[in-house]
Order: C-alpha cells, then sequence, then structure tokens
C-alpha cells in the first residue's frame, strides 16, 4: 500500500517566542527551519527498523542540520564502529556510477607507523584513469614524504586523500632485484575521478584449473558487472571474487551477482528476504531470477572463492549469505570475518528538499534459511588470514598475494594448506589510518521497496 507522508509541527518551547517577537508572526521562519527534521522523524516513526529506540520529540533538537539530527535520532543497533548505516546524501545519482566527492589523486592507501618510527603511506591500489596512475603510483608503494614533508594524521587529508595541488612524492618500492629503491615521483594535478567498480579481471592458472579473477569494489555500475561476466574465458573451472575492499552499494546490483553466481538449482528459488518492522510487517523477497541476466550466459564451475577483510561489509555480506544454502562445499571465504552490517536502507525524499535523500535502514537482510544475525562476529571465514597492510601486499591476482596464494593452493590441490597460528603485526608498526575503513556502508534498497 502507498505510504503518504505528512508533515506535523512540534510543540516547541522557542515557537512563541518566534512567533510573537516584536509583534510580527514569524511562524514561516520557525517552520522553515524544523520542516525537514519534521518528516525526517515522522518518516523514521512509521519506516525505521529500530522506531521502537527514536527519543521523545522533547529529548531532540530540531533545529540541527539533518545529518546531525539523523545521528540525534538513531538507534544504536543501526551503528557500529563509529559508522551509522542510516545517512543523508545531498546529490542523487541516477547512473550508479561513483566520482570522487572533491578533486584526489585516486589513491586508497592505510597511513603506518613503521619500525624506525617513521609515518608512511602504504598505497593499497590506484584508480584506473587517475593523477596517481599515470603517475606510475601502483599497489605497494610507499610514500615517504610530499614536498619534502613527512606525512602524518593532520595533513594526511592535505597531500593524499584530498589535494589542492601537484605535490612531489617520494616513493620507496622494491626494484627487480627485491631491494627498496628511492625515487621522486611527480604528481599531476588532482582532479575528479570515476571510480570503477570492477578494478580487475583476470585468468589465473593453478595447476591444471583455470581460475576467472573478479576485483570487484562496489555494488554499482551493473553494465560493468555484465562486461565481466560476459568475458569469462570458457575454459574456466573456478571463480574467485575479491570482496576485500567492498563496502556494498545497490542490493539490485548484489542479486544480479548473487544470480551470476548461483548454481542452476538455486534459479527461481530465493535470494533474499528482506524484514522491516512490525509496523510494516510485510516480508519482501527476491528470487535468483534468471531474467535478469538480459541474456547473458550463465555457466557451470567447480567452486567459488570470496575473497574478505573487516572492510566487506553490507551488500557484499548478502551475497555471501544469500548464496551459502544452495553451495555447501562449494564456497569457500578467504580472509578475515566481515564488518557485519546485516540490515538494508531505503530512500525517502522530503518534497521541500529535493536535493536531499535520506538513507534510511528499514529492513534485515536475511538469506532463504532465515539467517542474518552476524551483526556481532560478521561472516565468519572457511580459512582465516590477515591481510597484512604494514607488510607487503603483493599484487593483486598473483601469487605474491597473501590472501590469494590459500585459495590457488586449494584450486591445484583440494585442500587449504596447513598452517599454524597466525602471526602478530611487529609491535613496532601499527596503521594510524585506512582510507578502506571510511568508505560508506551501503545495502541500498530498490526505490520500490519503501513505497509499497
Amino acid at each position: 500500500m502507498k505510504k503518504i507522508l505528512t508533515y506535523f509541527i512540534l510543540p516547541f518551547i522557542l515557537a512563541p517566542v518566534l512567533l510573537a517577537s516584536c509583534g510580527e508572526d514569524r511562524s514561516g521562519e520557525y517552520y522553515a527551519l524544523i520542516s525537514t527534521k519534521t518528516w525526517m522523524y515522522e518518516t523514521m516513526q512509521q519506516n525505521y527498523l529500530f522506531y521502537n529506540d527514536i527519543p521523545a520529540e522533547s529529548e531532540l533538537d530540531f533545529f540541527r542540520k539533518p545529518s546531525e539530527f539523523l545521528k540525534s535520532a538513531a538507534s544504536s543497533r543501526d551503528q557500529k564502529n563509529g559508522v551509522l548505516f542510516s545517512h543523508i546524501d545531498s546529490v542523487f545519482n541516477e547512473t550508479r556510477t561513483i566520482t570522487s566527492q572533491y578533486p584526489s589523486y585516486g589513491i586508497e592507501g592505510a597511513l603506518v607507523r613503521n619500525a624506525a618510527g617513521d609515518n608512511v603511506v602504504h598505497v593499497l591500489y590506484t584508480y584506473p584513469n587517475s593523477p596517481a596512475s599515470e603517475a606510475g603510483l601502483k599497489r605497494g608503494d610507499w610514500i615517504i614524504e610530499a614536498d619534502s614533508q613527512k606525512i602524518n594524521s593532520s595533513n594526511y587529508e592535505q597531500y593524499i586523500e584530498r589535494p589542492m595541488q601537484a605535490y612531489n612524492y617520494k616513493i620507496a618500492r622494491k626494484n627487480t632485484e627485491e631491494k627498496n629503491d628511492t625515487i621522486m615521483v611527480e604528481m599531476p594535478a588532482p582532479r575528479v575521478i570515476e571510480e570503477p567498480s570492477v578494478l580487475m579481471t583476470k585468468s589465473i592458472q593453478a595447476g591444471n584449473q583455470h581460475a576467472y579473477y573478479i576485483l570487484y569494489n562496489s555494488f554499482e555500475a551493473e553494465n560493468e558487472l555484465r562486461e565481466a561476466f560476459a568475458n569469462i574465458p570458457s575454459n574456466t573451472t573456478d571463480i574467485i571474487l575479491d570482496l576485500r575492499y567492498n563496502p556494498g552499494g545497490s542490493v539490485s546490483t548484489a542479486i544480479l551477482l548473487g544470480t551470476y553466481l548461483a548454481p542452476s538449482n538455486a534459479m527461481n528459488q530465493k535470494c533474499v528476504d528482506l524484514i522491516p518492522n512490525d509496523k510494516i510487517n510485510k516480508v519482501q523477497t527476491y528470487n535468483f531470477d534468471p531474467q535478469l541476466l538480459a541474456g547473458g550466459n550463465r555457466f557451470d564451475y567447480r567452486n567459488l572463492y570470496i575473497l574478505t577483510t573487516s572492510n566487506t561489509a553490507s551488500a557484499s555480506e548478502l551475497v555471501i549469505n544469500c548464496l551459502r544454502p544452495y553451495m555447501t562445499g562449494k564456497l569457500f571465504q578467504v580472509g578475515e570475518a566481515t564488518f557485519g552490517k546485516n540490515v538494508a536502507q531505503s530512500l525517502f525524499k522530503d518534497p521541500l528538499a529535493p536535493k536531499l535523500e535520506f538513507w534510511l535502514t528499514t529492513a534485515y537482510i536475511s538469506n532463504s534459511k532465515g539467517e542474518y544475525e552476524y551483526y556481532e562476529e560478521g561472516l565468519k571465514p572457511d580459512f582465516l588470514l590477515e591481510e597484512n597492510l604494514a607488510g607487503e601486499l603483493g599484487e593483486f591476482g598473483t601469487p605474491q598475494d597473501s590472501l590469494l596464494r590459500p585459495v590457488l593452493y586449494h584450486i591445484e590441490n583440494g585442500s587449504f594448506p596447513q598452517t599454524t597460528a597466525p602471526k602478530t603485526r611487529v609491535a613496532s608498526t601499527s596503521i594510524l589510518y585506512n582510507s578502506i575503513t571510511k568508505r560508506e556502508k551501503k545495502a541500498q534498497l530498490p526505490s520500490h521497496f519503501s513505497q509499497e
């Protein structure tokens, strides 16, 4: 049933002052200040998954900015590790392509304090067609200085994340003899860049088997996903889906990916249940639907390997959780436990603030077995292995990549390598900042979900 969002006016002590000041009727000014927040409050009362946790009207400040008001009204169950799942966006992106919000070099990195006590930036990856890639920066490089300045937590944004000009970087990297070289790199001017969802595809041979590797960083741009699956070689025996840095995105795109990966016996079977609050009390079910592939080919393969870290979140977790019931003994999660975001957000729009997007948590994400309780510990891997951001990373899609190495072993031998207790990171090194953890965790529902 179509939900009608109406406005109501809250009784504030300040209202009479505004209405009666100097004998003027300033009610319009008062209503303009609080109208969006009253609309948000009413929307939450009806649609919020955790509506019982919303504070009373008298405990909220309706004169705050929308994002600040949301933070004050949100439930503790709607956030984790400092990340609030419901959120406010200011620009609606109909094309579902991702661009940097401000000029950048296109670097994702980790600020590390090394054994010598120096702060250095470890490059996790660079975006294609970005200033960083044009300058030749690559995964595993160490940025030591920018314009002869040491990099720290205070100036990381200035020199790495949101540069306003071109800098000269001092870089340390391995040479062909595996020894450290120091070079100077002149960076191009920063600019707004497009961030592809599919960062890499690659065929990899392991023994007599042939794996297809997909490094997938966000659930946007379905055309990129379709192209990746259209180009799978016919001799592919296994699939490696790298979600280690993927914080989520569109639920529709996640269902599309799940449909590409699901076995034949899962077609037209339940993929996901979206479970709303008891006021709405209407579960939305989406199946693995072959019609979603729009003529694209499905194919049979032996095993699916999914690489994860604590930054694997939301729509990424949906894919893993919803494939598991249909792929016992064929789906292997390798790496760390995932973030643990088991809820989805619906989009609501305020007619009086058309550029504001209100993404409100409205549903639990459940698989066909009714399993969705992974908020506390995330989805646990079948083979536990930490990616050491302070150590050697290894290039994506190669045996030098520590997360990929046990996968290639399993593809070739049918089992994972024997391991001892994981080595702990050297005490004298520490991660001060990781740009990946800052990325928004998303499971954005189809726009019609909140309207039915």
